[in-house]
């Protein structure tokens, strides 16, 4: 029977819980997040610094304003404008020095007044930067950016780079200080930059204003030209500028020792002053020591030294003044070196004069002309280039065409061979601007990239090494990385946008670009792989870890290391390993594989001859499996035919092949299945090389055992180590990576270290002689990622710049040859 009283108070419980719930109803109807009505962005993509408008308008059922915040995962945000529903905001993509290839996101968050947000991604693609205007010097080259700021490579005693110091540079720097800049032009020892205003900037080698004695002094960094604005043009000579004003007129300064400045006179000038006479110029370009103009006629005027005769005027007299050279009407272009001169005409025709003992006149004959006279084979040339001994000219289908000394291979034919007439620069199409150095030469593509070959005994050509070049190579490295891995002849790189490059021997598929049986001696994308955000090489195959926990590989399936269950049917376009799920990390040894799941177990597969895949058998597997009794693991590495795990109480374990003691378990017996290594806790990372292991500790110390024939565990002596010992003298250690024989260890400042086996200068110094204690690599700073190779060492700056040295016999540094390097130099774009 029921109490009437509890009766009563149950019904008054049930009451107040329909109230409860009918109010919690309500009040989850009032979070429910803003609505986006529209989204709207100016444009998709952006260049340099180009400017991108984002506007979002949303509404909401309970709150009649929103609140708007922005982020941006690069570039840089204005202050957006807001109303109770809309908010507009401009972005401006970033500069080139900050610049990376890939996606840019945009964000907005839309929040209402009771703390309910909606958040709303907008994307669009960084365009690469493009050079606008490009010049060469005897031994320096400068490149003008779309970004409006100024690149310079080479040598650089005078501080004609422009960057601050008088340190060579192999690759390019910004130099110091210059934005909005449209043009440039390199001296001998001096530079020029035209900003988009109309005023010009100098640096170098330049006459001394506190001097009055015609002394010349080194500008480290740009400084203004005095009195000059409205400036269309340049030209800069070994000594000497010029400048054309948008009023017709000529302006000159500097050196002028052969009247080259046209004021008939010999006094230098600190100052620019006009050369009289000259009207209507509507181009200009300065050889070492006399000048060239072109007036609107189409006539052509000189002026300065004429000891060979490059004045054009059938004499050998140098002119303090300008004179119209004779018989020459209807030109369109000029361009001038030490003693030799080239004019283009209106009808595509190109006209020569001056020395010729190289055959830079184009004529068939080594003999000097005082007059000018027509290089036969030519039509359809826009515009002409001279160095010291050698010519170029530029075609309207794109094609470049060479003639004159070969001694650099500054013709770029592939040969050391003096051309007498003008022959094609073999593999280069869509050329838009071209430059003549002292022995090299440039070309400028319609795709902004820059081509460079010739004498590089400066760095001049800017490829990272000073290594002559007898074909065009790119200038710029590969940006935008974010991992590396590699192993005996191949190597692989992610971008930040995802995608997976590989260069090098392809024996097998191995570069994953849909060939095989060749080589590739510059990056080339992984065909059809997106979202990778680690990659890992073996022997003649590759992996790549994809952000979706995916593995995917290519290349080699002789014993099973694809993972896909098939016979031994090789590769050439990536597929996902079968079963393989959640994985975080991927080791590749020279022919099995370990991957780690986000559950700390290891799956291995592939070849088992020494028990790698640590299941206790020796047959190989053609499918991943779990390695059993192996848990919480945070970290795994595959040496040749050995393997590591870090576990997540910073013990290491090991199995595999322990021939050299590479296990560190005390002996020389293999392991079948994992085995603690003694002596070592608090281990973060490890490391495995051919025949031995390192372990890096989270007190930044760095240990390792195994063979140490190269002395590559960096203890100062080459004895084997069958347990594990400190490296000397390295601490702070945040990354490290062993070869086959060498080891490389990046430093919590970003500072490089190297030792071991250094035969094919993988230890990145100028010899070939091994280190048994860890050196600093030069020049390497700003470090993030790693990777040591079996003779070759890859290096990922914070900047997302990929450095390469070492051995090179298939291509695997990516730097456009075969030749091995033995400093660090950029990895090449295709």
């Amino acid at each position: 029977m029921n109490h009437p009283l509890l009766a009563q108070q149950h019904k008054g419980l049930f009451a107040t819980l329909a109230v409860l719930l009918l109010a919690a109803a309500a009040g989850c109807g009032g979070n429910e997040p803003p609505t986006r009505v529209e989204g709207m962005q100016s444009a998709t993509r952006a260049q340099p610094l180009e400017t991108v408008t984002f506007r979002v308008t949303a509404k909401d059922a309970e709150s009649s304003s929103l609140r708007f915040s922005w982020e941006a995962s690069a570039g840089t945000l204005g202050d957006p404008s807001h109303t109770a529903t809309t908010s507009e905001i401009a972005w401006t993509a970033p500069p080139c020095a900050a610049r990376a290839a890939g996606e840019v996101t945009v964000t907005v968050t839309l929040q209402d007044e009771e703390g309910s947000a909606l958040t709303h991604p907008f994307t669009l693609s960084l365009q690469p930067c493009r050079a606008l205007s490009l010049s060469s010097g005897v031994d320096h080259a400068l490149a003008a950016l779309s970004d409006g700021t100024v690149w310079s490579w080479g040598a650089n005693p005078n501080g004609q780079l422009g960057d601050g110091s008088t340190r060579l540079r192999s690759t390019p720097v910004q130099v110091s200080g210059l934005s909005g800049i449209t043009a440039v032009e390199a001296g001998e020892f001096h530079s020029l930059a035209l900003h988009k205003e109309g005023t010009v900037w100098i640096w170098g080698s330049i006459l001394d204003s506190q001097e009055d004695n015609g002394s010349y002094t080194d500008q480290l960094t740009p400084i203004p030209v005095p009195g000059l604005t409205g400036m269309t043009a340049l030209a800069a000579g070994y000594e000497h500028s010029l400048a054309l004003r948008n009023d017709g007129t000529v302006w000159a300064w500097g050196g002028n020792s052969s009247g080259q400045l046209g004021d008939g006179t010999h006094t230098a000038r600190l100052r620019p002053i006009q050369v009289p006479g000259l009207t209507g110029i509507v181009a200009i370009s300065a050889g070492t020591n006399h000048s060239l103009a072109v007036r609107n006629d189409g006539t052509l005027w000189a002026w300065g030294n004429n000891a060979s005769g490059q004045l054009g005027d059938g004499s050998y007299t140098s002119h303090p003044t300008p004179l119209q050279i004779p018989g020459l009407t209807g030109i369109a272009a000029i361009a001038g070196d030490d003693s030799h001169t080239l004019a283009v005409g209106k009808d595509g025709t190109v006209w020569s004069w001056g020395q010729n003992f190289g055959g830079q006149l184009g004529d068939g004959s080594d003999s000097a002309r005082a007059s000018p006279a027509r290089v036969p084979g030519l039509t359809g040339i826009t515009a002409v280039a001279t160095g010291f001994l050698h010519s170029l000219a530029l075609r309207n289908d794109g094609t470049l065409w060479a003639w004159g000394d070969n001694a650099k291979g500054q013709l770029g034919d592939g040969t050391l061979t003096e051309r007498l007439t003008p022959v094609q620069v073999p593999g280069l199409s869509s050329i838009t601007a071209i430059a003549g150095g002292y022995k090299q030469s440039l070309a400028l593509l319609n795709d902004g990239t820059v081509r460079a070959w010739g004498q590089n005994s400066f760095g001049q050509l800017g490829h990272g090494a000073t290594t002559h070049r007898f074909t065009p190579i790119r200038l710029a490295g590969l940006t935008g990385i974010t991992a590396v891995a590699t192993n005996i002849s191949h190597s692989l790189a992610v971008g930040t946008d995802g995608a997976a490059w590989a260069w090098g021997f392809n024996s097998l598929g191995e570069l994953g670009d849909g060939t095989s049986g060749n080589e590739r001696d510059t990056p080339a994308p992984v065909s059809g792989l997106t979202g990778s955000i680690a990659v890992s090489a073996g022997y003649s195959h590759s992996y790549a870890l994809r952000n979706d926990g995916t593995v995917w590989a290519w290349g080699s399936n002789h014993f099973g290391q694809l993972g896909d269950g098939s016979t031994p049917i090789n590769r050439t376009t990536s597929a996902p390993v079968p079963g393989l799920t959640g994985m975080t990390a991927i080791a590749s040894g020279t022919f099995h594989a370990l991957a780690l799941r986000d559950d700390g177990t290891v799956w291995s597969w592939g070849d088992n001859l020494d028990g790698q895949l640590g299941d206790g058998t020796t047959p190989q597997r053609r499918t991943p499996m779990q390695v059993p009794g192996l848990t919480g693991v945070t970290a795994v590495a595959a040496g040749s035919r050995h393997s590591l795990a870090v576990r997540n109480d910073g013990t290491v374990w090991a199995w595999g092949r322990n021939s050299l003691g590479q296990l560190g378990d005390g002996t020389t017996t293999s392991r079948r299945s994992p085995v603690q290594v003694p002596g070592l806790t608090g281990v973060t990372a490890v490391s495995a090389g051919l025949l031995f292991s390192m372990a890096l500790r989270n007190d930044g110390t760095l240990w390792g055992w195994g063979n140490n024939s190269s002395g590559q565990l960096g203890d100062g002596s080459t004895a084997q180590r069958l347990t594990p010992v400190q490296v000397s003298g390295l601490m702070g250690v945040s990354a490290v990576s062993a070869g086959a024989s060498h080891c490389l260890a990046l430093r919590n400042d970003g500072t490089l270290w190297a030792w071991g086996r250094n035969g094919t200068g993988q230890l990145g110094e100028e010899s070939s002689t091994r280190r048994l204690l860890p050196a600093q690599v030069a020049g390497m700073a700003g470090i993030a990622a790693i990777a040591a190779g079996d003779a070759h060492s890859l290096a990922v700056g914070k900047d997302g710049t990929l450095w390469a040295w070492g051995s090179n016999d298939f291509g695997q540094l990516g730097d456009g040859n075969s030749a091995p390097s033995k400093t660090p130099a950029p990895v090449l774009l295709p």
